[in-house]
């Protein structure tokens, strides 16, 4: 058993070594300048997805900047979403902006701190969320793997809430910019996925 687990330590140092940098940089400016565009659907009709139903409440289109990126893979909402990123638009989209505030995640939890604010604390809160994300397709899935700190994205699906079919547990996404905290994180299920910025600076 010792012998495995230093060769699986082995394996994912080289693989840390050679699988390059997790963030890139880009020249300061906003990048996404648009808030996310939203329409509540009325009377969405479920449907099943990984043993759980799935039900759309609006349609949901954004293209962001990647503050910070969390992978999940315990428990039940990892078999969902196995990635939560953190993303800004607007103020928040700016490199100048945010070289100046410290990102982290943990628990499907988004947090941030500043020394001093570089812009307004509510700009930080609602140009920013952290965001749960479900992919549709083994294609998306792909491109939430690969995709790194700094990058812009856009993104298209829907806000949704699940519910498990073999039990109570269910996951509702908030459908509002303006929350913070418990119950303000968005679930997505992501039927378009696509990196917009891939170059970093030299």
């Amino acid at each position: 058993m010792g012998r495995l687990w230093v060769v699986g330590f082995m394996i994912f140092v080289l693989w840390k070594l050679t699988s390059g940098s997790d963030e890139v940089t880009f020249e300061p400016g906003v990048k996404a300048p648009e808030s996310p565009i939203q329409q509540v659907i009325k009377q969405a009709k479920p449907f099943k997805f990984k043993e759980h139903k799935i039900t759309p409440l609006a349609d949901f289109k954004l293209q962001a900047k990647v503050l910070a990126k969390e992978n999940y893979h315990l428990g039940q909402a990892s078999e969902l979403s196995p990635v939560d990123l953190a993303l800004g638009w607007g103020k928040m989209s700016d490199q100048k902006v945010i070289d100046q505030i410290g990102f982290s995640q943990s628990g499907r939890w988004y947090r941030w701190s500043v020394k001093a604010f570089p812009i307004p604390r509510r700009e930080i809160e609602t140009q920013s969320a952290n965001m749960h994300m479900v992919p549709s397709e083994d294609w998306i899935a792909n491109k939430l793997d690969s995709v790194k700190k700094g990058q812009v994205v856009a993104l298209k699906g829907f806000l949704v809430r699940v519910d498990a079919e073999d039990s109570q547990w269910h996951w509702q996404s908030s459908l509002t910019r303006e929350d913070t905290g418990d119950g303000a994180c968005e679930l997505i299920y992501l039927t378009d996925f696509q990196i917009i910025e891939e170059s970093p600076l030299d």
